[in-house]
């Protein structure tokens, strides 16, 4: 086996180990020692990653990398219509995480509590999530005609402070699988309003 086969190996083998303990204890209560098995000591580990938190940062990187190449995925092609394609993107979200749990809690630590320390580092793993989210309510909004004072930038932002709301309500439950759903729920009805509003078409005229 080559050298840089058996490297990649070897950084698996941690990975899925780390991915295990993150996710089971979160990023404060887990513990290098934990991800230590039979063939990974912790001298093997610090070679690979300096830190905890290096460790830590590589699960959120990988946790975003696979998550935003999944929506893509699913989001192609480009068709139907903007509920309909919202409806796709919140499905694809959900399905990933049915198929992986793992990154679960790791998810929801990296967007509701982040260590205050890490704030930096989560962020820049999480930017092509971030821009990829962007980019579809951008496409979302282009076939629609938008009010005189509201702009497409207008939307995005309102959006992401419906998230924060979302993501605050649910911080001490967001690692709970029905809780992590009833979130991801309640971010799929906030943009649903944010669009659509409350006020059904036909009605919207006599108020």
């Amino acid at each position: 086996m080559k050298r840089e086969e058996k490297n990649q190996q070897t950084r698996r083998r941690i990975m899925d180990s780390a991915l295990a303990e993150f996710s089971a204890q979160g990023y404060g209560a887990s513990s290098i020692n934990h991800v230590c098995t039979d063939d990974l000591s912790k001298g093997i580990i610090y070679h690979y990653f300096d830190t905890k938190d290096d460790l830590f940062l590589a699960c959120v990187g990988e946790c975003f990398d696979l998550l935003t190449g999944f929506i893509r995925t699913h989001m192609q092609p480009e068709q139907g219509t903007a509920e309909e394609q919202l409806e796709r993107y919140f499905t694809a979200r959900m399905v990933f995480f049915r198929e992986h749990p793992v990154y679960q809690r790791i998810f929801c630590e990296a967007v509701i509590t982040p260590p205050a320390h890490l704030r930096t580092g989560i962020q820049k793993r999480k930017q092509e999530f971030d821009a990829l989210n962007a980019q579809i309510l951008e496409r979302l909004l282009a076939p629609v005609s938008l009010r005189p004072n509201i702009t497409k930038a207008d939307v995005i932002e309102t959006f992401r402070q419906f998230q924060d709301f979302i993501n605050a309500r649910h911080q001490m439950t967001g690692t709970d699988p029905l809780e992590f759903e009833a979130r991801e729920q309640s971010c799929r009805q906030a943009l649903n309003i944010l669009l659509y509003g409350v006020i059904a078409g036909e009605e919207h005229g006599n108020v």
